[in-house]
């Protein structure tokens, strides 16, 4: 079984200025990009130097139908696409689109968890696995965050489905508690009932960069805005939260610089 089984491997973005979109995240975090070459669909790739970080492809007019809005998305590697379909049924979840090819790439499904929380399953047509970038390298995603609607019953969710693992919880006081957790190593990311405010519970990425106050200036100058932070999180690194232009939701994650 492959050690990424069970662990998100790649983000993609959606959005309704494919474009206006590219000269935002290349000025800000960085990433070359160029089109996929994919002959049934518009689909862009973001890299950092020669390893592919993600991608970004147009809302689609199905999606736009359905009132989506620019969005980050991620997807969680499994053996098998369909039967993990129907394993996030059993367990409460909803499927968004049915699991369906990507030609030469892999087969794809979204989801939902039990509170409305998106995320893509994605079976790899390749046996070989993706290099990995270290740990805190600029460009690649750094943490998974989850506003849930409930926090303890959508790890019990993400546990159940694909393995994940308790590490530390911070108990924020009237905020509630914030769990950490592992996807078969390492911590890489949290979950904490969302905010009142919050519209909707989503998972939000964020991105590596070198300094976080000059990456937020980068943000500004673009046309994108800051909606949080700088602010310094245990262990000592800092993040900020961010909408691009088209009004995604994104974070970013390191030294105040």
């Amino acid at each position: 079984m492959s050690t990424t089984q069970g662990k998100f491997v790649w983000y993609d973005l959606m959005t309704s200025d494919s474009k206006a979109a590219e000269s935002f995240y290349r000025s800000v975090i960085g990433w070359d990009a160029k089109d996929s070459g994919m002959a049934d669909r518009s689909y862009t790739l973001f890299s950092v130097g020669p390893m592919m970080v993600g991608g970004m492809m147009p809302i689609s007019e199905e999606a736009r139908a359905m009132d989506a809005r620019p969005a980050w998305n991620g997807y969680v590697l499994v053996d098998d696409v369909d039967v993990y379909t129907e394993r996030v049924k059993a367990a409460g979840g909803a499927i968004h689109r049915a699991p369906e090819d990507i030609p030469g790439v892999g087969r794809f499904s979204v989801a939902a968890d039990p509170h409305g929380a998106v995320f893509n399953l994605f079976e790899t047509a390749s046996d070989e696995e993706r290099a990995r970038a270290a740990p805190g390298t600029p460009g690649h995603v750094g943490w998974h965050e989850l506003h849930a609607g409930d926090g303890p019953s959508a790890f019990a969710f993400y546990s159940g489905l694909f393995g994940w693992t308790k590490a530390e919880a911070m108990d924020m006081g009237p905020m509630g508690v914030y769990q950490i957790f592992a996807t078969g190593g390492a911590p890489c990311g949290g979950m904490m009932t969302k905010m009142p405010q919050t519209p909707a519970p989503f998972w939000l990425y964020y991105f590596n960069v070198d300094a976080v106050e000059a990456a937020m200036a980068r943000v500004k100058d673009a046309g994108g805005q800051i909606i949080h932070g700088p602010m310094q999180v245990p262990g000592g690194s800092w993040i900020a939260h961010g909408l691009d232009p088209q009004g995604a939701i994104f974070a970013m994650v390191g030294p105040k610089g």
